[in-house]
């Protein structure tokens, strides 16, 4: 795979980086060691850094020699799962409850090797911002850096970033414009009943029998009230209630999320779900409390970068790596705040490995560390000389 050569050559070196941010990860907002090992690898590059951005975040700005021109901003994330990994892994998880099961150690990897690139080859007009961002697996890192001024402190022209995907094959490269992953709010529903005797259910009002109905009943909204043509999902992914044998609790709690494509298909289930939970709550005789919140918008390419990015893959993967054809996930990712701002692309890169993310026995795939970090030089190079040359004509 035609690697940039300079890129080919650190590869033994980003795979240190990578099994050392792997052996130390770190959930959302809490990533003080991993933004400082950044800030420390940038710095020793001669790479202008920021850091405390949002939280955690950190920016490095690499200044092209041949004064103003295009911006492009080049986004990783940075944060581990609340999850134990389950590998036999020379350099797992040292951090109990802590795991790198999405590969972030990864995309920041391919990041500091691209920054590492352009910091020494800087013959260019105009700025790269290199962003590692915080917390996104759903704690919101995209909106704090937002909030924090990011864009006013680094305007941008555009912006990129690239997930790591088992799904594909190594040496493919999945971008399409338009709608690319979904929508999604997060809930929580505790139900207040009152607990008895297990042998006596007549007196109480049992939150475990109202949280089954619940549980059965949010299912028929995308399967009864969302058009079959629009993608729509509804996971309870938490269901806790009691601790013995012979008492029936007085609580229950539930949690999940709700994901769409479409945000009147998001205000469609909204308003189903409240109408489903005052239900059971009335058939049971029971108290339920609904917290429903929104985490993350609808990501969407936009067409000129995402052309510029299939263009740029041409290079890195070739013609046949290249796959354009849409296959929208239903995953989110919080870098849909920043396309809401700045124009770009998110793409997904394969990779060997067939065992999913979010998996306690997920295992990222070295060889893609050298392909993303070229990929993220190329389109940076590639549009702070297509930009150069608009403003020229």
């Amino acid at each position: 795979m035609p690697v940039i050569a300079d890129i080919a050559e650190m590869d033994g070196e980003l795979r240190a980086i990578r099994h050392d941010l792997h052996a130390y990860p770190e959930i959302g907002f809490e990533e003080n060691r991993t933004s400082a090992r950044i800030a420390e690898l940038l710095v020793s590059w001669g790479i202008e850094v920021h850091q405390g951005i949002g939280g955690t975040g950190v920016v490095g700005v690499v200044e092209g020699v041949r004064g103003q021109g295009s911006r492009i901003g080049l986004r990783a994330d940075m944060d581990a799962l609340p999850m134990q990994e389950m590998t036999d892994l020379p350099f797992r998880s040292t951090i109990a409850g802590r795991f790198h099961g999405c590969g972030h150690d990864g995309h920041t990897t391919m990041l500091l090797g691209a920054g590492r690139h352009l910091a020494a080859n800087r013959d260019f007009a105009g700025r790269v911002v290199l962003i590692f961002q915080p917390a996104e697996e759903g704690l919101g890192g995209a909106r704090a850096m937002l909030a924090d001024g990011l864009f006013d402190r680094f305007p941008l022209d555009e912006i990129y970033a690239l997930h790591n995907a088992p799904w594909l094959k190594p040496g493919e490269l999945s971008v399409f414009d338009g709608p690319a992953m979904a929508a999604a709010d997060l809930f929580d529903i505790r139900i207040r009943g009152i607990g008895a005797h297990a042998a006596m259910p007549h007196l109480a009002r049992d939150p475990v029998v109202a949280a089954a109905a619940l549980v059965q009943a949010l299912q028929t909204i995308p399967a009864r009230n969302v058009d079959p043509f629009e993608a729509a999902v509804i996971s309870v992914t938490a269901l806790n209630a009691g601790e013995a044998y012979n008492v029936l609790p007085d609580e229950a709690l539930l949690r999940g999320t709700l994901r769409a494509f479409s945000q009147d298909v998001m205000k469609l289930m909204r308003k189903r779900i409240a109408a489903v939970v005052e239900g059971v709550a009335a058939s049971h005789d029971v108290a339920i409390e609904l917290d429903l919140r929104p985490a993350f918008d609808v990501l969407v390419n936009h067409a000129g970068p995402t052309a510029a990015l299939a263009g740029a893959a041409l290079d890195i993967v070739g013609e046949a790596g290249v796959l354009t054809d849409r296959r929208p996930i239903m995953a989110s990712e919080d870098f849909a705040d920043m396309l809401r701002v700045v124009p770009g692309c998110y793409a997904w890169l394969g990779h060997g490995g067939d065992v999913p993310l979010h998996h306690p026995g997920f295992v990222l795939d070295d060889d893609i560390l050298t392909v993303g970090a070229s990929l993220f030089a190329r389109i940076a190079l590639n549009r702070l000389v297509a930009g150069a040359a608009g403003r020229a004509n």
